[in-house]
């Protein structure tokens, strides 16, 4: 563990890490992201080696920063996964699931928080923990330098990339539809699901997405098709 000088230069440490064959996560605010916004959209091409998450805290409402801007555009604009845990215990889990998702589809993963979720506390299930052997290093100038001759021919592996990440998560259980009375359905995510549940219980269906980058878009359609009015909850 160690502190950088900036948020670029711990992620590019971090990226450092993935590709000697060791998991490596990175954390920073929002306004933060802006500053590492260099290296992340090329690693976004690039892909990782052993597991990378970018973990972001964004600040809705303010309560400590001087802007309130959205993470998810710019996991959206380096096409890259994000997901979103709505309490403790999913903050753990997620990381797990985060780590499993960066190796399996060769990406780094965009781990979002906000203020409520990361200043609440809550039992969490703990389990043992497994120590994972380091991977290795393999030179591939045409998958990590990216040049323009190289960057080109990652471009349509980035895309298929996305597709075969919104088809996983369709059916991975990172989101979940939880029915109740049909006449509200709601799709919410983070914080916001707990007080879409507070508030409505069960008197209203919601799906909780998990990942809110790339959008599970036919369990949308098929949640949106099951109920008579349709809410977004964010905040």
């Amino acid at each position: 563990c160690e502190w950088a000088p900036n948020e670029k230069v711990a992620l590019e440490s971090a990226f450092g890490a993935s590709l000697a064959g060791k998991r490596a996560f990175c954390g920073m605010k929002h306004v933060g992201l802006n500053v590492a916004a260099d290296p992340l959209f090329t690693i976004a091409y690039t892909g990782v080696n052993a597991g990378l998450i970018i973990g972001v805290a964004d600040d809705p409402g303010i309560h400590s920063s001087q802007n309130e801007q959205d993470s998810r555009h710019h996991a959206i604009a380096s096409k890259i996964p994000m997901v979103e845990p709505s309490d403790s215990q999913e903050a753990k889990d997620f990381v797990k699931i985060a780590y499993e998702l960066s190796e399996k589809f060769d990406t780094p993963v965009s781990y979002k928080m906000c203020t409520r979720v990361a200043h609440s506390q809550s039992v969490v299930e703990t389990k043992d923990r497994v120590e994972l052997p380091t991977k290795t290093y393999e030179k591939n100038i045409a998958k990590y330098v990216m040049a323009p001759a190289n960057a080109i021919r990652r471009h349509p592996v980035v895309e298929q990339r996305l597709k075969d990440i919104e088809t996983w998560s369709e059916t991975s259980g990172i989101n979940r539809i939880e029915m109740g009375r049909t006449e509200i359905g709601i799709i919410t995510s983070s914080t916001c699901y707990q007080y879409a549940k507070e508030v409505f219980g069960e008197e209203a269906s919601i799906l909780k997405l998990g990942m809110v980058n790339p959008l599970p878009s036919k369990m949308i359609k098929d949640f949106a098709s099951k109920v008579k009015k349709l809410v977004v909850i964010e905040e």
